[in-house]
């Protein structure tokens, strides 16, 4: 009896405890907010920009976006905490055109460069827009 209960409890006791320390750490740093805001910005964006210019589908156009979103929520990290602060609309709208544009060559859809540039900047400008702190 003694080896069918330690058979049958000890491993769920095990994944229990092991799912409770995983479990911890629940609530994410600031950070990681940040950039997930952005790249839900991102990809909201560019699935609506892909809409309107009638290219892409829904998944590859969220996947251009939230990279760019990543891409211009990088390069305003790098900046000092007044610049990320206050950002810039010019950095934000050329990072975000720059990023959508190269994520579309690696992705293979550089024959719409001109498009994934429109589609980026459009991105950047909604997330100047919607986390500008002024």
């Amino acid at each position: 009896m003694n080896n069918i209960l330690k058979r049958t409890l000890l491993p769920s006791l095990m994944a229990a405890s092991l799912a409770g320390v995983t479990l911890v750490p629940a609530k994410p740093a600031a950070a990681d907010d940040q950039v997930l805001r952005d790249v839900g910005i991102g990809a909201v964006t560019n699935v609506v920009t892909g809409a309107v210019r009638g290219h892409g589908s829904v998944l590859g156009n969220a996947a251009k976006g939230g990279v760019t979103g990543a891409a211009v929520n990088g390069a305003n990290g790098l900046r000092s905490h007044h610049h990320r602060r206050n950002r810039n609309v010019v950095q934000d709208v050329g990072v975000g055109a720059g990023a959508s544009a190269l994520t579309g060559a690696v992705t293979g859809d550089g024959r719409h460069t001109v498009g994934n540039a429109i589609d980026g900047a459009a991105v950047g400008g909604a997330i100047h827009l919607l986390t500008n702190h002024k």
